[in-house]
C-alpha cells in the first residue's frame, strides 16, 4: 500500500486521478490540494464522486504532508516551483504539466515562453511506458506526456523504430473540448465550438517539438503537427500521414506493429479506430492503411485517460512495481 498526494486536484485531470485512484486497491489518497478550496470536504468540489467510501473524510489542504508520491496537476510554470520540495523531501512525483517534458529547455522556453528554471539532478524519465518504461522504473521524477504527443508518438514509433518511412511526418489531430482545461475560455464557449472546427495554432502548437524530440530517439522524424478543436467533450483522433522508403505490403506493415506492440495492453490495433471505444478507458486504438507509397496511421485515445491522468496511474504502477492495469481496467463508454 502506498500513500499519494494530488497538488491541483480540483480541475479535469485531478478529478480523473480521483476517479480511478477510488478502484486501486494498493492506494490510500492521504491529501488532495487547492489554494481557492482550502477546508471543503471532496464532495463539495466533485460531486460526482460522493458515496466513495474511500473518500469520505477527504477535505482539501494548502500542501501535502509525508507520502510516497505526489500527482502534480497544475498549470505549465507553476510546477517548476513546486516540484523541486518535494523531491527534496525524497517524494517521487509524476507532474502532468509540461515542465520536464523536453530534455532541451531551450525548446520549452521558445514554445511555453515561460523562463525554465532547470532540472532537478535526480532521474527523470518522460513517461509514456511503452516506449520507456525501464526509464521510468528508475525514476524520481516522471513527466507525463501530452495529450497529442500520447497518440501520436504511439501511432508513429514503430514505424520511425523500422525506419520504413521518410523523415517527413504530417500529423493533423482532433480534440475534445476538455483538452482545454476546466476554466472556460472565448475559444471554448459553446457558440463557438458547437458545430464547428476550429483549427488553431497551426504551425507552432507547444507539443510539436515534444513529439518531434520523443521520436528522435527511436530514429528520425521531421513532424509537422495542426490540432483542430471539435465539439466533443473527451478523446483525442490523430491522423499521420507519412511516406514509405520501399515498397512494403500493409500486411507487413501491420506485423512491425503488432510485435513492437505485442506486451502492451493498453494498445490495440483495429480496423477504424473511434473515439467511442476509448472513451473513458486508458486504450490507444491504431488502425493501418497503406496506398501506393503512402502510410496513414489513425490514433483514439480519450485526452484526460491515456492522454492524461490515466497514464500517470500507468507510470505510479510501474514506479512502485504494480501491475501497469492495476485500477485502470475499465472498459470503454460505447456508444
Amino acid at each position: 500500500m502506498i500513500t499519494v498526494g494530488i497538488v491541483g486536484a480540483t480541475g479535469y485531470t485531478g478529478s480523473e486521478l480521483l476517479r480511478f485512484l477510488a478502484k486501486h486497491p494498493e492506494v490510500e489518497v492521504k491529501y488532495i490540494t487547492s489554494r481557492k478550496e482550502k477546508g471543503k470536504h471532496l464532495f463539495k468540489v466533485h460531486p460526482f464522486l460522493k458515496g466513495v467510501k474511500k473518500y469520505e473524510n477527504l477535505y482539501f489542504t494548502e500542501d501535502v504532508g509525508d507520502v510516497d508520491l505526489v500527482f502534480t496537476a497544475t498549470p505549465h510554470g507553476t510546477s517548476m516551483e513546486i516540484v523541486p520540495k518535494y523531491i527534496e523531501r525524497g517524494i517521487k512525483v509524476i507532474d502532468l504539466s509540461g515542465d520536464y517534458r523536453f530534455e532541451n529547455l531551450d525548446l520549452y522556453e521558445k514554445y511555453y515562453k515561460i523562463k525554465h528554471k532547470g532540472l532537478p539532478d535526480v532521474n527523470i524519465a518522460y513517461g509514456l511506458p511503452e516506449i520507456f518504461r525501464e526509464d521510468i522504473k528508475k525514476a524520481d521524477l516522471v513527466a507525463n506526456p501530452g495529450c497529442f504527443p500520447t497518440g501520436a508518438i504511439l501511432a508513429l514509433a514503430p514505424a520511425v523504430k523500422n525506419d520504413i518511412i521518410e523523415e517527413r511526418i504530417i500529423i493533423d489531430s482532433k480534440t475534445g473540448v476538455s483538452g482545454a482545461g476546466i476554466n472556460p475560455s472565448e475559444t471554448t464557449h459553446f457558440p463557438n465550438v458547437n458545430e464547428n472546427v476550429n483549427p488553431y495554432k497551426i504551425v507552432n502548437h507547444r507539443h510539436q517539438p515534444e513529439i518531434e524530440e520523443k521520436l528522435n530517439k527511436l530514429g528520425k522524424a521531421k513532424i509537422y503537427f495542426t490540432p483542430h478543436l471539435v465539439p466533443i467533450t473527451r478523446g483525442i483522433l490523430t491522423t499521420a500521414h507519412t511516406f514509405l522508403r520501399d515498397s512494403i505490403s500493409k500486411d507487413e506493415i501491420i506485423n512491425i506493429y503488432e510485435k513492437f506492440y505485442k506486451d502492451e495492453f493498453f494498445v490495440r490495433l483495429v480496423d477504424t479506430p473511434k473515439l467511442s471505444y476509448v472513451r473513458g478507458s486508458n486504450f490507444c486504438d491504431m488502425g493501418i492503411e497503406v496506398g501506393g507509397d503512402r502510410l496513414v496511421v489513425i490514433s483514439a485515445i480519450d485526452n484526460l485517460v491515456k492522454g492524461a491522468s490515466g497514464q500517470a496511474i500507468q507510470n505510479m504502477n510501474i514506479l512502485f512495481g504494480y501491475d501497469e492495469k492495476l485500477g485502470l481496467m475499465d472498459i470503454s463508454l460505447h456508444p
